[in-house]
Formats: C-alpha cells, structure tokens, sequence
C-alpha cells in the first residue's frame, strides 16, 4: 500500500499568497467568487478602528458575510446556466469556504490573539476533514475542521480556537470541529470508523503545516496501513445499515442522493476503500492499477458529477442543507438542470429515469471494487460462501472464480452468441452470482445480441427456460436487465428501463415492477404464500399455463410512459413479441388479452359494488371462460403486490377474492342465475338462520322491514349488526357499532338512525374529521324510514383502528352527527403537504346507467385531498341526490370514487341536460377543495 502525496496549501497569509494561488477549474473565476485582496484589505482596515474583541467580531462577520453571499450567488448563478457542471461548483463551494476561513484565522492569530514568542507546544495546524477535506461541498454542507496541537491544548490555542468557532458560527456555517493531538487522532481512529474515515480525507488548509504533515504520515504508517481488513469490513456494515435505513431499494420513489443505495456515499465509500488499500488519491488511478476499465472510471465519473448535480440543486432550491429527492422537489431540480415534457411523459419522469440509470451504475461499480478486493485478499468473501465447500461445477466455457460464474475460454464464448443467454441459466444452476469478469465481458457485447439471435429457436428456449424452470426467475432477469441483455433481447423492453411512474402509488421504477411481479408469481408457484394468498396458491396448484402467465406479466406494462392506454399499446407490442418468443398462436392470443385488459379485475374489484348483479355478469361476459378468469386472478394479484411493499392487504384480496368466486361461479352456472330474486330468497334465509335465537314475530319484522337491496348489499354479518341496532330503536336516537372487520382489515362503523337528507354527507364528515381514511361504504333506507349504513376505515397508515383510539373516535361521530362540530369548517384548516402538491391528476366524471339495474352509477376520478369525499358527498346531497353506497379506490395520490345513485323520486338520472349540472356542480366542488387545500 503506497502512502498518498499530500498536497499543503500555503500558510495563512491570505494576503500575500492566496489570491495568486486560486484555480482555475471553478465554476466561474476566482475573484468573482471572493477577492480575497480585497476583502484582506478591507477587513484590516475595519478592525483598525475596532475598540474592542467584541467590535473585531462584528467587522469581521459583517464583512465576510457579505462576501459569503455574494460568492454562493455568484456559484449558483454560473451553475443554472450550466446545470450538470458538478464538480467545478463543488470545487467552488469549496475554495469559497477555504477563503473564509483563511481570512478568519488570519484575524484571530494576528489580531485577536497575537503570540510574539509561541512555545514548542503552542504550535496549531488547521486541517479540513470528511467532504470538506475531500474538496466537495453543496450549497450548505457541513464545514468539518480539526484544529491539531502537538500535545494537549493550551490556553493561546483554546483562545485561538474558540475565537474562530464564535466567528464562523457568526457567519452561519454549520460547522463540525474536534481538537485533537496526533495521538488523540489515532486513539480515536482505531475506536471509531467514523472518524478514522473522516481522517482518510484530511487536507491541510493552514497553520503548522509541518504539524499536519506529520499526522499524515502517522496515520499511514501506525494506523492504515495495517488495518484495511477491518476497514473495508466496517464501511460494508455501515452501508448495509445505511440501505437498510433507506429503504433497502435502490428504485425507491423519494431517493435520499446522498445516503440511499447508488448514492455519493456509495461512491465515496470506494474511495474511501480503494485511498485506504491502495494509497490512490483519485479514482483515475484505479484504471493504471487494474480495478476500473477506461470504461468503468469514465462511468464512476460520469454518476459521481450527475449525482452531485442534483444534490447541489437539491442546496439551492431548499436554501438549506438537503438530500432527499421529494416528490416535490423531484419537479424543481428536473426543472433546473433542463428536462422537459416530451413523448408523453412529464419532464420530472425523464429525469428520475436518468437518476436510476445512474443509480443502477453505482451498484454496478461497487459490485466490481468489492470483487477486486476479494480477488487480493484484502476483503474476506462473504460468511456463507466459505461455509458452502459443496458447490457445483460449471460446464465449459464458464468457470467458478470467487464463488461467482465467470467464462473461462472468452474465445469460445463469443463464438455463440447464444452464450449470451446462457451464462444466465448456468448462473441459475449453480446456484452462482456472475462475477465481474463475466459482466464486463458482457457489457462490452452486447451487439452480439442481435436480429437473429432473437429469432432462434433455442435463445427462446433459453430465455423461457430461465423464468419457468429456475425457481428464482427474478435473480437471473434483474441481473440481465442491469447488465442491458433483458433490453437487447427485447428492444420494446428499453423504454421502462429505470422508467420511473411519477406518482405516489408506485413504490418503483416500470422495470423493477415488472421483475417483482414475477417474484411475487414465483413465490406463489413455490407455495410460500398459501395462507395469504388462498385463491392464487389453489390456481397454480390445480395447473394454468405457465408459459402464458410468465409472459403476460414480463410484457404487462411494456406500453407505459407514451401517450396512447398503456393497456392497449402494450398488448399490439406482445402481438409482435410474444410469437418471437416461441409461443402459439392460441397462446399469443390470451398472452395479448391479459395485457388488454389487465387492469380489468382490479378496476371491477376496486371501483365497483360487487353485490350488484350487473358488475358480476358484465365482468363474466368480459372473461368469458373460467381459464382466463384464473390467468386474469392470478397475474391481477401479482400487479398489485408488485406495485410496493404495502400496496396488497386484506381488503383487496377479499375483493378480488369475492370477484373471482362470484364470477366462476357465474361462468359455470351460467349468467341467467344471477338475479335479484334469487339472491333476496338466499339473503333472508341466511339472515333467519343467523337471527335463529330471535322471537319469530321479531325475525319477522326484521327480516320484512328492508329492500332486497339491503339484503343483496349488505354483508350477513353487519345485517347482523343493524338488526341489534334498530331492535327498539327510537327516532331521536343515534346507534353506532365500531369493531374490528379483521377479514378486511379495516374497522367497521355501522350507523342507525332516522334518515334525512345530506346524513351521508355528514357521516362521511364525521369520520374523516377523526382521521379515518373511507375505504367502502353502504347506505340503506328501511322501509319504516331509518337509514342503516357502514363504513369500513383505516387510519393513515392504511391499517384498522387500534381498540385505544375507538372511544375518541366513537366521541366526535357522535358530535359531529349532533351538530356540535362542522365538517366543512373543520376541512379549512387542512392543506395537502408541500412535498404532494406536484401531482396532478386530471378530473374525469362519467355517468353509466347500464352497469345497475336500478341506480346511476357516477365515477368521480380526481386528485385525493382532504375532505374531498364530504364535499363530494353533500354536492349530491345538496342537489337531492339519494347515495345508495359508495365505493372508494385510492391509488396515491390519485382517488375513484364511485356512487350508487338514484334521484329524489327514486329513478335514474337519464336526462343528459341532469347529469351535466350535476357534473359542473362536481367540478365546481372539486375546484373549491383544491384550491382550500393549496393544491
């Protein structure tokens, strides 16, 4: 390991050497920034009339503040003119901080606190450490300093020290500082990783720069240079802890650029590793050391300047220390470094894309350095591959190197290109990762993948192979899409990759949607989702085809981010792809369906009240047989799971559940069984049989004091509610039930009392003021005139009410039913946070007089806001709109709300000129709550 040349700067004159030392590969020039004979001069002449420390201070903080501002204003504005000039404006950054501090020490030693005779001891050497001793910082990163002293600190020097900190502080830096001696330095940094990694990027800034010289070479010589083992061990532990924290994705959809996975920390993190093992002070020299290819540095490079970029624009737009790219501020720095709107896809979606190239870049990278140090000995190999000593043999041209398959004969693996494909599959067999070698190899021949390749019939067989006969699909196609082979296998594939969905309902990018599905289908297969997932694990096990519901899935979104229904330009692109890949005709057929249409059983699911008979026979004749039905089910279950990791619960799988039963048996029944009739005699003698212990004279008024609606609608078990709440009930009384509906994992509220008009509206109020989130509703008018209607709710987190919180929930619906508290008023004070407002979602109303035998059902599709659903609600009831039930779909940001309707003499809203003042009326509500909640 060779010891780093460490460059000193001049010592702390600022006006005699500084000025003429500037460099020149800043983001503007030198003087523009800070002129520093200038500002000497100035400040000399400032504190020549100060009368005391006190007057020095607040000359010298007033003008080095100007002098700050100015040179942050003077960087920012040459960097919006030119937006990805990264690193010569973190060098900027930098150089003006070096400059600020140069003139503050300048002050406190000859000024503050002169020395005409210092001791051997009271010698001082400043010395920038971490980011800011590596030369790299934002707008207002952190300024870390350690003031070093030969031995323990003496009085001059704690003077000297803490006169600057007070000015600096003054000035506004957020600054980090230790005191330290040599001695302290290597104590602390065989303790603490922190602060050994801190002390592997000291830069002397001024002072005794023999001093400085000094720790540099003792930390080389007593510190580094036998411990790099530990070294490497501790920074992987921190950065697992670090991805952990974040997310543990690296296509998370609010990345934190400093700290997430493919992050600068993950960079610095190499360098931190390849300065400690190989002495490097820059990356390039890794190439001449034989760990990165031209190639790869130019790419280390290319993340490190793109990643900088974005967190120096991150500093600027927030005017403060950020790194977490939020949804809000996604759309300002996209703004900023240039991205526009174009090919049907905001400018923010570009950018992110961009990001997560990058991103997936760095974890390419890391991959690499790490296998580098393993193959020197210097980094151990991972616990479990040196405990597996039972491994299998790769077959020629491949080889095991490092427990990783890499291609032993490069020769006779370029000479078929079907290599290409099967190192994947040998991958998979042996149970290996791919080794860097092979990765690279790959990566540089990529053009062997070409027309005829994708076109023979054994790639096919290759490629189906690796997703049905694996186990694992998910390993073998992630690792092919990073390394660009799923794309050049399937060019319709390259517009998603890194694709990202700005929205808040999917957790990641297209691409790495698409390869969880697949997980979430491959777990199904291997039966590890039995007790979850009851209806999709029974499907796989009676046997459906595989080949189609694999590719349905690999190509299910392959038409997103164009202008056109993804829905259906997805399915003419698998009309092309599907055939190439071997499938038969009959298979491409339903392969192009299900991509049709695989937004189908969740909208039908989700948006519609299953209960009525119209949804389940217009869905049956959309399926048309019982073998699609259960390929739509089982791909319908994975897209959601697929969408993120809370994304599935309780509540959807009994709604795709309850649509999969009601359809199948409609599909083998046949359509004409589904019928009101039918369905009222089996409801009441359900309701009998659970109201068994009931007087026949009560059962009886029970059971004939409802609609068949209710009894079709409503769930047995809240029928059996109701019946305990009108039981005697009296018309000034309210009756409420709140308990756990742990098959829909929600909490179930069920209301009785008198009905009048807007009582809906005001429910809906009342437990959206409580902070519950609607997720179904019902309502019901007795024939004796009581409205019956239940809510099922969840809290923010998307998860029942905790018994704890029931009485305060209990208390205000009660108060809010009684007058005590408006909802409308209440709803003023609530805004959309700051980091949602970047959403927007069109608003779209549509009216259907055919999905319901008997009501008018209105779509309501819009922006979610709070209070938008009470809003919504006392529109209707304001204009005599009698809401049967209403079902809510949120999907982030965005909200369905669907209502059962029926106008004030019972009949359907067929009059055009009607359903158009009741949609401006709509829209006119949606608008007032936009613009309330500061959307």
């Amino acid at each position: 390991m060779n010891k780093p040349q460490e460059a000193l700067a001049p010592d702390s004159n600022p006006a005699s050497t500084l000025a003429h030392a500037a460099p020149d590969n800043l983001i503007c020039p030198a003087n523009v920034i800070f002129d520093a004979p200038g500002i000497h001069d100035e400040i000399a002449q400032a504190i020549e009339t100060a009368a005391s420390e006190k007057g020095v201070r607040e000359a010298v903080v007033t003008i080095l503040s100007r002098a700050l501002n100015s040179g942050r204003q003077a960087i920012a504005d040459a960097f919006r003119a030119d937006p990805f000039a990264a690193r010569p404006t973190t060098r900027a950054y930098a150089w003006l901080t070096d400059q600020v501090i140069h003139q503050v020490l300048w002050v406190v030693k000859d000024r503050l606190h002169p020395l005409a005779n210092p001791t051997e001891g009271e010698k001082l050497s400043l010395v920038a450490v971490g980011g800011y001793g590596r030369g790299e910082m934002a707008a207002y990163s952190d300024v870390d300093l350690l003031f070093l002293t030969p031995y323990k600190v003496t009085p001059w020097a704690e003077s000297v020290i803490e006169s600057m900190l007070y000015i600096l502080w003054d000035l506004k830096l957020k600054v980090g500082h230790a005191s330290r001696t040599i001695k302290d330095c290597i104590r602390l940094a065989r303790e603490d990783y922190t602060i050994r990694t801190s002390l592997v990027e000291c830069r002397y800034l001024a002072g005794d720069a023999p001093l400085a010289r000094q720790l540099n070479e003792t930390l080389w010589t007593e510190l580094f240079q036998s411990t790099a083992s530990d070294f490497i061990e501790a920074k992987l532990a921190e950065r697992s802890e670090r991805h952990r924290k974040q997310g543990g994705q690296r296509y998370v959809v609010e990345p934190n650029v400093k700290e997430g996975k493919g992050g600068l920390r993950d960079l610095q993190s190499l360098f931190w590793i390849s300065k400690y093992v190989h002495g490097v002070t820059d990356t390039a020299e890794l190439v001449r050391l034989g760990v990165f290819t031209q190639d790869e540095f130019e790419t280390f490079v290319k993340a490190e300047s793109f990643l900088w970029a974005v967190r120096c624009h991150l500093h600027l737009l927030a005017g403060r220390a950020m790194d977490q790219l939020t949804f809000d501020m996604q759309v300002e720095v996209a703004s900023a470094m240039g991205y526009t709107d174009h090919g049907g896809r905001r400018a923010v979606e570009h950018f992110m894309q961009a990001y997560f190239r990058q991103a997936t870049r760095v974890g390419e990278l890391t991959r690499i350095v790490l296998t580098a140090l393993e193959a020197d000995h210097t980094k151990p190999e991972p616990m479990l591959l040196r405990l597996l000593t039972r491994r299998k043999k790769a077959k020629a041209p491949y080889a095991i190197k490092q427990n990783r398959i890499t291609v032993a004969d490069e020769t006779a693996f370029l000479a078929d290109k079907l290599n290409m494909l099967r190192i994947f599959e040998e991958a998979l067999r042996t149970g290996t990762l791919l080794h860097p070698d092979a990765m690279r190899l790959i990566s540089a021949n990529l053009d062997l993948i070409d027309e005829d390749m994708r076109n023979n019939k054994e790639a096919r067989r290759i490629f189906l192979d690796l997703m049905l006969k694996h186990g694992n699909p998910e390993r073998g196609l992630r690792r092919m899409n990073e390394l660009g082979v799923l794309a050049a296998f399937i060019p319709e594939f390259a517009p998603i990759v890194a694709m990202m969905q700005f929205n808040m309902y999917h957790a990641y990018t297209v691409d790495e949607h698409t390869i969880q599905c697949i997980s979430h289908l491959a777990q199904i297969e291997r039966e590890e989702l039995i007790e979850e997932l009851p209806v999709a694990s029974g499907i796989l096990r009676r046997g459906v085809n595989r080949k189609v519901l694999y590719v349905a899935l690999l190509l299910h979104d392959i038409g997103k981010g164009r202008p056109e229904d993804h829905s259906i330009l997805g399915a003419q692109i698998a009309r092309k792809v599907a055939p190439r890949l071997g499938l038969s005709k009959k298979d491409c057929e339903t392969v192009e369906w299900l991509i049709r249409y695989h937004l189908l059983m969740s909208d039908v699911a989700q948006k519609r009240d299953i209960s009525e008979p119209r949804t389940v026979k217009g869905f049956a004749k959309a399926v048309k047989s019982v073998e699609r039905l259960e390929l739509l089910t089982v791909l319908t279950v994975c897209d959601i799971r697929g969408v993120g990791p809370d994304t599935w619960n309780n509540w959807k799988a009994v709604l795709i559940r309850n649509l999969y039963k009601a359809t199948k048996d409609a599909l083998q029944n046949g359509l004409e069984d589904i019928n009101r009739e039918n369905r009222e005699a089996e409801a009441k003698r359900a309701l009998r049989a659970a109201l068994s212990d009931w007087k026949p004279k009560e059962l009886k008024e029970e059971v004939g004091r409802h609609y068949g609606h209710y009894l079709q609608g409503m769930p047995l078990s809240a029928q059996v509610v109701f019946a305990g709440l009108l039981k005697d009930i009296s018309d000034d009384e309210i009756r409420v039930d709140l308990m756990l509906d742990e098959d829909r994992d929600a909490t179930r509220a069920c209301f009785a009392m008198v009905d009048h008009p807007g009582l809906f509206s005001r429910m809906t109020g009342a437990l959206t003021l409580v902070g519950a989130n609607i997720v179904d509703a019902r309502t019901y008018t007795t024939k004796d005139g009581y409205a019956t209607a239940v809510f099922w709710i969840q809290d923010d987190d998307g998860n029942p009410f905790e018994e704890s919180r029931l009485p305060r929930l209990r208390q205000m619906i009660m108060k809010t039913l009684q007058g005590e508290v408006v909802p409308g008023e209440a709803f003023k004070k609530k805004e959309i946070k700051k980091r949602e407002r970047a959403f927007k979602v069109p608003t779209n109303i549509t009216f259907d007089n055919e999905g319901s035998e008997i009501y008018t059902i209105i779509e309501v599709d819009t922006r979610d806001r709070p209070g938008l659903l009470f809003d919504l609600t006392r529109t209707l009831a304001d204009n005599s709109v009698y809401i049967a039930s209403a079902v809510i779909a949120t999907y982030g940001e965005q909200v369905v709300d669907t209502f059962y309707v029926k106008d004030m003499v019972g009949m359907k809203y067929h009059s055009e000129n009607k359903r158009q003042i009741l949609e401006r009326k709509l829209r006119h509500a949606i608008t007032q709550v936009a613009e309330r909640a500061g959307a």
